[in-house]
């Protein structure tokens, strides 16, 4: 069984004036410095280790989105 690291379900609730701000966080939360190393994040190609995954979260429920894993 193959796991889906991927929270473009949460990305997909994101109001379209969000994105940037959202985006712009989890970047510095996870010290990322190239977008293409945030899309590979944010589709999964990659397990966040459990800080990661909790500053994720973090940032996603400050916009009140609680159900974020998976690609919807």
């Amino acid at each position: 069984m193959e796991k889906n690291f991927s929270f473009r379900k949460g990305w997909n609730q994101l109001k379209v004036a969000d994105v940037p701000v959202v985006r712009s966080m989890i970047m510095d939360a996870l010290g990322l410095t190239f977008r293409t190393s945030f899309y590979y994040r944010l589709n999964g190609k990659c397990e966040p280790t459990m800080t990661e995954a909790r500053a994720i979260e973090g940032i996603f429920s400050q916009f009140g989105i609680k159900d974020i894993w998976g690609n919807e």
